[in-house]
């Protein structure tokens, strides 16, 4: 499919392009004039077939896998012609994301586009070989299940069978792998499309795909081992790539040294906690501060100028951000300081803040203050600005790590209740479950998870944990999160009655299979790994979906029927 013809004295040259790649064609006017003549009046986009004689490439081309062949053309056939199409076929097309999706049929047509699903279909494939050869089994769950309160908004399915009743699409199959592993099916897998009617962006789609697992009988040991086997096995036989042992951290290291749960190990500036030294000069800003934080940034004093400062402030200061100022100290490789407090700390504090931070001559120290949590979320993101601006981050470049022991709880101020961390059914650490059982309220604050996320270079890939498998300690659970016993036994009855009958100790993770495949090519968006992806409004372009449906569908519904509508 694809040809696009050159004209070059008495010979034609035809690049013919299919999925493995762009072959030339060859028409000698010399030898076959009508031939050539047809050759000639191909236009983009044809679909055709040539026979001939397949010959070494006089200029051959290095950058093409068929660049040191051609054919020299014998007969040729035109199977379907195609209007002009409406943007460039190229690697660097003209055409926008929104045109590009509505025509989506020929932006897979792109090498690019068509690498990236090629791509995925090994990963997926390489899935399926591991986990079988670890002797786990691949059981598929129902897409019509039932809507739950509890994290996302569902997507919702009215039953004609029943009508005022409606099914959901899964947000995940948490509670049918959890059910598989009561039922003796002690290693499950699944590649399975979950739902989330969420707002949308880069990394989220309204449908996604997740690589589903559950082990029986098993520690968090167990679990991290296997599926930093499967991570290693994917980076190794689809990348060429071979991964050390990853590091792993606890949840309120990765919070106090990065602000974040999921760091990006590729680059250094951890924080470091100023309160100590920083406050008692009379600077308000951080003397009136529940946290004083910085992070130091290497060789740059000479280079960022004030230009430079006022910019990076003023980033940080947008909306998204919102810090209200950045106190910075410059240590100039003559010596000098150049500080915006420097009112307030003489050159002899400032430099024991060096020793602090283990700054030296070149290095800048940046400075935040305010509410600690916020603070920490906007030094976050002024960090992994840096390691852009500062271009840190190498190429092909993966940083691994196991983020441990989450909070299992957190409380909402705005809706007065403990919210699961993770969800309703991870288990609180061993050591934890008897304050869980007994506790007050700022206790429950303090329990943490049997709970774990896999990130790569700060994107996490994949999250799990130990589940509850005793019914006294996940009826606790749900009267913490706020259920009632009713609204217990009506949404969740089905699993605790299998708890009854004799469930196994188990848990499990799930790795976000279209953000592992983006991370893995070192891209921000998902949707170039999808076939079909929606837009940012949840549409499908090309489809024109979601879109009005017959009144007589809605009546066969039992669903109401707007006029005008």
């Amino acid at each position: 499919m694809g040809a696009e013809s050159r004209d070059l004295g008495g010979l034609t040259f035809v690049d013919l392009r299919d999925r493995y790649g762009i072959t030339q064609l060859v028409f000698n006017m010399d030898e076959n004039a009508a031939l050539c003549e047809q050759a000639r009046r191909l236009g983009r986009e044809f679909v055709i077939q040539a026979e001939g004689v397949v010959r070494e490439r006089s200029s051959k081309n290095p950058n093409r896998a068929t660049g040191d062949i051609e054919i020299d053309v014998r007969s040729l056939t035109v199977l379907n012609e195609s209007k002009v199409p409406p943007f460039t076929i190229e690697e660097d097309t003209d055409g926008g994301d929104d045109l590009r999706m509505k025509y989506r049929y020929l932006d897979i047509r792109r090498a690019s586009v068509q690498q990236n699903l090629i791509f995925r279909s090994r990963l997926a494939l390489e899935t399926r070989k591991y986990l079988s050869e670890q002797g786990f089994i691949e059981i598929e769950t129902p897409f019509l299940i039932k809507s739950t309160p509890e994290g996302a908004r569902d997507f919702v399915v009215p039953s004609r069978l029943n009508p005022g009743q409606f099914y959901a699409l899964p947000q995940s199959p948490q509670t049918f792998k959890q059910i598989l592993m009561v039922a003796g099916m002690d290693k499950y897998f699944q590649i399975v499309k979950c739902f989330r009617d969420e707002d949308l962006r880069a990394d989220r789609q309204p449908e996604f795909t997740q690589i589903d697992c559950e082990m029986a009988f098993v520690h968090i040991e167990d679990i991290l081992n296997t599926f930093e086997g499967l991570t290693k096995h994917l980076f190794k036989h689809t990348l060429g790539l071979e991964l050390g042992d990853f590091p792993r951290m606890s949840y309120d290291d990765a919070m106090r040294l990065y602000g974040s749960d999921k760091p990006d190990l590729r680059f250094g500036m951890q924080f470091v906690e100023m309160n100590d030294f920083a406050k008692g000069s009379g600077f308000s800003v951080f003397d009136d501060a529940e946290l004083v934080v910085g992070i130091c940034a290497k060789g740059i004093a000479e280079k960022y100028s004030n230009k430079d400062m006022k910019d990076l402030t003023e980033w940080l200061q947008r909306p998204q951000i919102g810090a209200k100022g950045l106190v910075y100290v410059k240590y100039q490789e003559d010596g000098s300081i150049k500080s915006t407090v420097g009112k307030y700390y003489s050159d002899e504090a400032l430099q024991q803040w060096a020793e602090k931070f283990g700054a030296q001559k070149g290095d800048v120290i940046f400075v935040l203050s305010g509410e600690a949590e916020k603070t920490r979320k906007q030094l976050n993101e002024l960090r992994l600005e840096l390691g852009r601006r500062l271009e840190l981050i190498r190429p092909g470049d993966f940083k691994p790590l196991w983020v441990l022991d989450f909070p299992l709880l957190e409380w909402d101020e705005e809706a007065g209740r403990f919210f699961a961390m993770h969800h309703p059914f991870t288990s609180p650490k061993k050591a934890d479950i008897p304050r869980m059982m007994s506790g007050d309220h700022e206790t429950m604050k303090s329990l943490r998870a049997d709970a774990y996320d896999l990130v790569i270079n700060g994107a996490e890939i994949g999250g799990g944990s130990i589940r509850i498998h005793d019914k006294e300690l996940q009826s606790k659970n749900f009267d913490l999160l706020g259920f009632t016993k009713e609204e217990a036994e009506a949404q969740f009855g089905f699993l605790l009655g299998a708890f009854e009958y004799g469930a196994p100790p188990h848990g499990g993770i799930a790795f976000g299979f279209d953000r592992l495949c983006a991370v893995m090519n070192g891209q921000s968006s998902i949707r170039d790994f999808i076939a079909f992806p929606k837009n940012n409004q949840g549409r499908d372009m090309m489809i024109d979906a979601p879109s009005p449906v017959h009144e007589e569908q809605l009546q066969e519904l039992g669903l109401e029927v707007k006029a005008g509508k």
